[in-house]
């Protein structure tokens, strides 16, 4: 257990969507930096435990030694958000909850934009209602569209996103630039993540997608356990050195540790900030398929598919913003990241649920 020398009272801080993947992994550094997370989750992307708690916030308990208090909610429900508010003294919220699949916004962009943007301004709303004036939001590159410039920095023009998913992370992000200028008291962090992969180095919390996984590295990690038979690289006709996409891959433990660092500096009064999480370096498809037969050990069989709608070229961060006012860097490479995936993977072959691979 973690205590807290003094009478300070550990902070509490909420964090919606904790469950799911990037969620869980910054309820573990919240912990571990003496922070009190309150968990809220859907389940929309989360696998239902014992007692209505989700698996991954049973295994953050069992890893840590500690207990976690969580709450069946969804930010659409405004009710159930003011009772949780008003039972609790929030120092800041991590706003993690939202739709994120790029393809299946694309083919359902009502669903994404009633979701995405009702469910923020509800906890927007009830933050402002019951003074709690400090956010760290989960936005995303996509915001940025397609790259007029690498490596993208935080000046780079937003906006032009390609895909339903982006504009939702877009527009909240306005919503909330909007929202801080009409209120002087608020201070708010925008994080733009690249690509989050790899897994908490115990193999207990890592990304266990719901069907078909939508992201490149947990297929990778699923056709080389055996769950599925090949991947498909959508496009090798791209401007980039082997023709696939090429990303800005960062290990998630590294992006929660950036979500640590947004926090204090909330406490400086910074206003609306925002900062990529990147590493700045960017891996193709096939390099990453290769970084994977390197940490599991087999090969992985894939073959080339049309491209996909709304997929882009290149897409890699300048990080310098976030190293110069967070002091924050990311500290992994690409080999730690895949030997992280693959270990949650071999040792959750079927992720958190037990039951046979889907």
């Amino acid at each position: 257990m973690l205590y807290l020398t003094g009478p300070t009272m550990a902070e509490k801080v909420l964090v919606t969507g904790g469950a799911g993947y990037i969620g869980s992994h910054c309820v573990v550094e919240l912990i571990e930096a003496g922070y009190q997370p309150v968990v809220i989750d859907n389940f929309s992307n989360a696998v239902r435990g014992e007692g209505d708690v989700p698996e991954s916030i049973h295994r953050i308990e069992k890893l840590l030694d500690t207990s976690i208090e969580f709450h069946e909610l969804d930010l659409l429900d405004q009710p159930g958000l003011e009772k949780l508010f008003k039972k609790h003294s929030f120092s800041a919220v991590m706003h993690f909850a939202g739709l994120k699949a790029v393809g299946e916004s694309v083919e359902q962009p009502l669903r994404y934009y009633r979701v995405n943007l009702n469910a923020s301004m509800n906890l927007l709303e009830v933050m402002q209602a019951h003074r709690v004036h400090n956010l760290v939001f989960s936005s995303s590159a996509t915001v940025y569209g397609d790259p007029q410039h690498l490596p993208i920095d935080e000046q780079h023009p937003v906006g032009g996103c390609t895909n339903p998913y982006g504009k939702t992370k877009y527009f909240i992000e306005e919503m909330i630039k909007d929202h801080c200028k009409a209120e002087k008291d608020w201070n708010a962090v925008l994080l733009r993540y690249f690509n989050p992969i790899g897994a908490h180095s115990s193999g207990l919390i890592g990304e266990d997608p719901q069907g078909i996984p939508n992201n490149l590295l947990p297929y990778v990690a699923q056709v080389a356990i055996g769950r599925r038979k090949c991947l498909n690289v959508f496009g090798n006709d791209y401007d980039t050195l082997d023709g696939t996409g090429v990303r800005d891959y960062i290990h998630v433990v590294d992006l929660a540790k950036g979500h640590i660092a947004a926090l204090k500096k909330l406490k400086e009064d910074c206003g609306c900030k925002v900062y990529n999480l990147g590493t700045g370096t960017g891996y193709s498809v096939l390099q990453m398929v290769k970084a994977m037969e390197k940490a599991s050990g087999k090969e992985i069989s894939y073959k080339i598919a049309p491209r996909r709608g709304g997929d882009i070229a290149s897409c890699y961060a300048d990080p310098r913003l976030a190293e110069n006012e967070l002091a924050w860097k990311a500290e992994f490479d690409l080999e730690r990241m895949c030997e992280d995936l693959w270990r949650w993977q071999s040792m959750n072959p079927t992720g958190f649920s037990n039951g046979t691979a889907s």
